[in-house]
């Protein structure tokens, strides 16, 4: 399933020269936002103000197996729990500290339902499509949520059995697919525009899909078989990933009706888009993940804008916010993996952030 539900990467906003900057001085503070007691964590999504999603192990436990979805709010983290199984992950948040995520149910049998967290115990919303399984991967500010849930029959992700829903007001809405018998939904803007991939599913591969006003649209790839939508933006500007006709994957910005090859290298993937155009993920300069920032025209590899000796490896970069705060995962000082929130320190002006012209982003001569 989905669970590195958003991996590898490089970004992009505005399309310029693409310029991956190193060796720049520290522009970030970072936090270590621990665990519920075990040893790992990992954060997906963040909303504007600095409330942090994602999953961690309890006191005992060790790798996302065990990981239970957390809330991270006003400097402590709040175990979201399961529906009497072992595992869930928190994977959107809304600007109202709504979350939604998947955790599976009592007897441990594999089986998990997407929730909803308003506040109180986490919500089931059920397997809409009379199937098993169900995930939410995002809630936008009306509370409309969007995810994926078997057809009957289907057995986890390998029967490629799943539908694409919105749910809004209490009902929820099967959004088809692109002709096969699959769709993922994985995202979804203020204005009610939804991302994901679908089939037509020849040879198991799928296509990122934008779907607007009841029409779900093919967003094609960069010349390979199968790419995937993550992120929307207010703007309607969309990131993800794709392969290539030479088999790579790379990050894509589809803006203007154009899906755009962000840094022309293999291994990358886009994962989130703000309303300022900085795209955030994951690349592989030197065949070691690491996340990076996308930001006027330039991607930045974020290890390079922490301070000097932090012991970080900033391995993913899940998802940024208006302010520019952003979120992931990577190996923290004490060696194990952990969520982690960076911050700028010093307030910048919103537009100069969407001229590109922060210090931090600025080309090296």
């Amino acid at each position: 399933m989905k669970r590195t539900v958003k991996w590898m990467l490089v970004a992009g906003g505005l399309l310029a020269s693409v310029v991956v900057v190193s060796g720049q001085a520290a522009q970030y503070t970072i936090t270590d936002l621990g665990t519920l007691g075990g040893t790992d964590s990992q954060a997906f999504g963040v909303n504007a103000s600095g409330q942090v999603v994602g999953w961690s192990n309890p006191t005992g436990g060790s790798g996302w197996q065990t990981g239970h979805a957390f809330l991270y709010s006003n400097g402590a983290m709040q175990d979201l729990g399961t529906f009497g199984g072992s595992e869930s992950q928190a994977l959107g948040i809304n600007d109202s500290g709504q979350v939604v995520g998947e955790a599976f149910i009592a007897g441990d049998s594999g089986q998990r339902h997407a929730f909803l967290y308003s506040g109180g115990p986490i919500q089931d919303l059920g397997t809409p499509f009379g199937g098993t399984y169900s995930v939410a991967y995002g809630i936008n500010a009306a509370g409309q949520v969007v995810g994926s849930a078997t057809l009957p029959g289907a057995t986890e992700w390998q029967d490629l059995k799943w539908h694409a829903f919105l749910s809004s007001g209490g009902v929820t809405q099967d959004l088809g697919t692109l002709g096969g018998t699959y769709s993922n939904a994985t995202g979804i803007n203020d204005s009610g525009q939804v991302v994901g991939n679908a089939g037509p599913a020849v040879n198991n591969n799928t296509h990122a899909f934008l779907y607007s006003d009841g029409i779900m649209q093919d967003l094609g790839t960069l010349g390979g078989s199968q790419s995937e939508a993550d992120s929307i933006n207010n703007n309607g500007q969309v990131v993800g990933w794709s392969y290539t006709s030479s088999g790579g994957m790379r990050a894509f910005l589809y803006s203007d009706g154009v899906m755009h090859d962000l840094l022309g290298s293999n291994n990358s993937r886009a994962f989130d888009i703000n309303d300022i155009g900085q795209i955030v993920g994951q690349f592989e300069p030197s065949g070691a993940p690491r996340a990076f920032l996308y930001s006027g025209g330039i991607a930045t590899d974020l290890n390079t804008l922490l301070p000097s000796g932090s012991g970080w490896t900033l391995t993913n970069a899940q998802a940024i916010n208006n302010s520019g705060q952003i979120v992931g995962y990577g190996i923290s000082p004490n060696g194990h993996e952990h969520a982690f929130l960076l911050t700028i320190p010093e307030p910048v002006p919103m537009g100069f952030l969407a001229m590109g012209g922060l210090t931090l982003l600025r080309r090296r001569k």
